[in-house]
């Protein structure tokens, strides 16, 4: 069966330590909760000032900017990112995205369903 949802429907987890991870939300708009075989795809929002954690884990992300500024940051560099701009973060390499405008910075970002964590 076909599932059809509006993103600002989904209750987001919100993320925000004040050190580490700032000003996050995360929505999973397809996930485990709609049966999905593979993959989830989430949205996050990221407040102006926040990020994501800087971390590493053994699945992939497929990331695709909607708005704002960003900068994807690893051990390699940081790059910024602009709405229409999509990043592949490969396994097991250390990434955090970065708000670096004024507004939010919205992404959709896809992972295996065994990198989510609900």
């Amino acid at each position: 069966m076909i599932h059809v949802g509006r993103s600002g429907n989904v209750e987001p987890r919100i993320y925000h330590d004040g050190d580490k991870v700032r000003h996050v939300e995360k929505r999973v708009l397809v996930g485990p909760a709609q049966h999905a075989p593979n993959f989830s795809m989430r949205k996050f929002t990221v407040g102006a000032g926040g990020c994501s954690p800087y971390h590493t884990h053994p699945w992939e992300h497929e990331v695709y900017v909607l708005t704002g500024q960003g900068e994807v940051r690893s051990a390699s560099g940081s790059q910024a990112v602009v709405p229409g701009d999509f990043a592949l973060v490969p396994p097991n390499d250390e990434h955090q995205f970065v708000n670096i405008g004024d507004g939010v910075f919205e992404f959709l970002c896809m992972v295996p369903l065994d990198g989510e964590d609900g």
